[in-house]
């Protein structure tokens, strides 16, 4: 591995050298809260019990973007290279990205707004949207686990302000939106069949009860 002057690093321990225990600690948890994110993303997609897969998901996204709050909330992380070290290729999680596609079926594509300062609607599918956050927060996994700590926090971060916290936010009204339906019979914007498949999803009738 080189730095951004061509020189070699001498160890991994150079990596993460500089951080104080603080960091530290925090880079550990928020590497943990990643790692269970990415097993329970791949266990779900998993799950021939499709009514479960929505608020499981919603609970995940939920402890995810708390671990991307703390991240925006701390000082700007510097990389400690002018490129990002190589490695290795990303995980092919296209599988998991088809295996959602079908359990999330007509409700798969829905609409948000990237940026609220620059208000444009944005059409996306929820599967491929959980496969890009899934997609980042590997890359600073892999970081981590190589043992370049501040990488890693450098990578975080950077992903979610610019990229992954937006989509996630997106992704966590998305699937409210499905849970409210079922909950409370609220009112959908989208098509009959829309509706229908968010009511098959979650398995049951959702006509309110006292």
């Amino acid at each position: 591995m080189t730095d951004h002057d061509g020189g070699r690093l001498e160890s991994v321990e150079d990596l993460g050298a500089g951080l104080d225990s603080e960091t530290e600690d925090f880079a550990q948890q928020i590497a943990d809260q990643v790692a269970s994110f990415l097993l329970s993303l791949r266990e779900i997609s998993r799950d021939e019990q499709s009514g479960s897969a929505i608020p499981l998901l919603l609970l995940e996204v939920s402890q995810l973007l708390l671990a991307g709050a703390r991240l925006g909330a701390m000082q700007d992380f510097e990389p400690p290279t002018e490129y990002q070290p190589d490695v290795g290729p990303e995980s092919d999680l296209d599988q998991m990205r088809l295996r959602f596609a079908e359990l999330f079926d007509a409700v798969d594509t829905y609409s948000f707004v990237f940026d609220p300062y620059a208000p444009e609607l944005v059409d996306s599918q929820l599967s491929d949207d959980l496969t890009s956050i899934a997609t980042d927060l590997e890359n600073g996994l892999r970081h981590y686990r190589s043992g370049d700590i501040a990488e890693a926090l450098w990578w975080w971060q950077f992903s979610y302000v610019s990229s992954w916290g937006n989509l996630a936010g997106a992704l966590l009204n998305a699937l409210l939106s499905v849970v409210a339906h079922d909950r409370l019979d609220a009112e959908f914007t989208i098509d009959d069949d829309h509706v229908a498949a968010a009511d098959e999803i979650l398995g049951g009738d959702s006509s309110p009860s006292r």
